[in-house]
């Protein structure tokens, strides 16, 4: 049900439909693949052990209410700004948990990506806005594991953990194919049949799934691979899942823990990234919605932003404390922002004009604010980026030269990240 204080565009709606897939849809047609590297870089990325998790505030986060404030400028809004632990720097009010760790992270407040539409944003944001090249790119979480190469640990490689319903989504993957699409866990759930019915038997379940192999090669001969490819996916994915469901019992979490991230979805669901990237999952991505506060902005913000300020602090914290902050990179955005004006519903509409998104982990310096807008918030004023900064900056930031490293689709090369634009290496340790 679309809640009254949401964008009521076709857009909106739409951008849904077409993002969310289920382990039952048929997998479309693609063409096949070359190698993407040379085995012995992928050997090589594989043996950093990179890891990725990347947070999505579907809908846009203001920036006012978030990460670039300008409480005295005539759109700046009710809220005060704080300082941070960055000297001179101030956060709003609203993310004071964010602001005591400031300094372990990077905020980059230019953020300017033209396309204000649900329906493509999302998309143009998750693939890196690639030039035109008559293909469908991958989303962020395939490229990474198709890149680094899938880890040999006995899990799938890229999870997300997203409200609502999950199943294997294979779309994200693009022209890289089927098999590396994304596992969603609806609700941070495991997949539906994770346990087996006592009474198939080890032998049973093997026999059964060598004729599950048998009948699919044979559907093959008359088909294209990528045809079959998302079923077997999603079957290994599932096999891989039964011999960890470890990591689906919640009553092994200590209730400190639990509180500490909040009981709401997002904050379970950082909490299960964690715990994702603590077993060797190589991209989580977590996902939020309802962020699109074109009615009652300053009400919904109060509400919804203490939602992602509390657990993404702890996460920080966590992975730190774990020793794992310098081998995972975080990302923290959504596809946009939010307008300085105020509407008649006193909500903000889209902003892709001049926004801010959050970068913490390996690879990345800590305690560094790039770029910043206008005094009253409305334009860019400095260091203007788009996307295609961002992968670059992301895939940098994992030791993948993006600007050597290059897709193949039947033997034509296509770049990983936009010709046109470089990583920003203000923020690059």
């Amino acid at each position: 049900m679309k809640k009254w204080y949401e964008c009521g565009s076709p857009d909106h709606a739409m951008s849904r439909r077409q993002m969310l897939g289920t382990l039952g849809g048929a997998a479309v047609g693609m063409s096949g693949l070359g190698a993407l590297m040379q085995r012995a870089v992928a050997a090589e990325m594989r043996k950093k052990n990179k890891q990725v998790i990347f947070i999505w505030l579907d809908g846009g986060i203001s920036q006012f209410e978030s990460w670039d404030p300008h409480p005295d400028s005539e759109f700046g809004g009710p809220f005060r700004s704080i300082s941070t632990s960055i000297p001179g720097v101030h956060f709003s009010e609203l993310v004071p948990q964010t602001a005591k760790i400031a300094h372990k992270i990077s905020v980059v407040r230019s953020m300017c990506t033209k396309d204000p539409n649900h329906s493509t944003g999302v998309a143009r944001i998750q693939r890196g806005d690639p030039a035109n090249r008559g293909v469908d790119y991958p989303f962020m979480g395939c490229a990474v594991t198709k890149l680094l190469g899938a880890p040999d640990n006995h899990l799938p490689p890229y999870i997300w953990i997203k409200p609502g319903s999950g199943g294997f989504i294979y779309q994200e993957a693009g022209f890289l194919g089927s098999k590396y699409g994304a596992l969603a866990l609806g609700d941070g759930k495991p997949p539906i049949h994770i346990n087996r019915p006592d009474s198939i038997t080890d032998q049973t379940d093997d026999a059964r799934n060598n004729l599950r192999r048998l009948a699919n090669a044979r559907f093959r001969l008359d088909r294209r691979d990528s045809e079959v490819d998302a079923y077997e996916a999603s079957y290994d994915m599932a096999i891989k899942l039964m011999a960890r469901k470890d990591l689906f019992d919640n009553d092994r979490l200590d209730p400190k823990e639990i509180e500490r991230y909040g009981t709401h979805p997002l904050g379970r669901h950082l909490l299960q990234s964690r715990r994702l990237i603590e077993a060797g999952v190589q991209f989580v991505k977590a996902t939020s919605y309802h962020w699109d506060t074109h009615g009652d902005n300053f009400n919904m913000s109060q509400r919804l932003v203490p939602q992602i300020d509390r657990p993404f602090a702890a996460l920080i914290n966590d992975l730190e404390d774990r020793g794992l902050l310098d081998k995972v990179v975080v990302v923290l955005m959504s596809e946009f922002g939010r307008t300085p004006t105020i509407n008649a519903r006193l909500g903000r509409d889209h902003w892709p004009d001049a926004w801010s998104l959050v970068l913490a982990g390996g690879g990345i310096k800590k305690g560094v604010v790039v770029g910043k807008t206008t005094k009253d918030g409305v334009w860019v004023d400095e260091s203007p980026f788009d996307v295609g900064h961002l992968f670059h900056t992301v895939f940098a930031a994992l030791g993948i030269n993006s600007k050597k490293v290059e897709y193949k689709n039947n033997g034509q090369p296509l770049p990983i990240a936009r010709e046109d634009c470089e990583p920003i290496k203000e923020v690059l340790a």
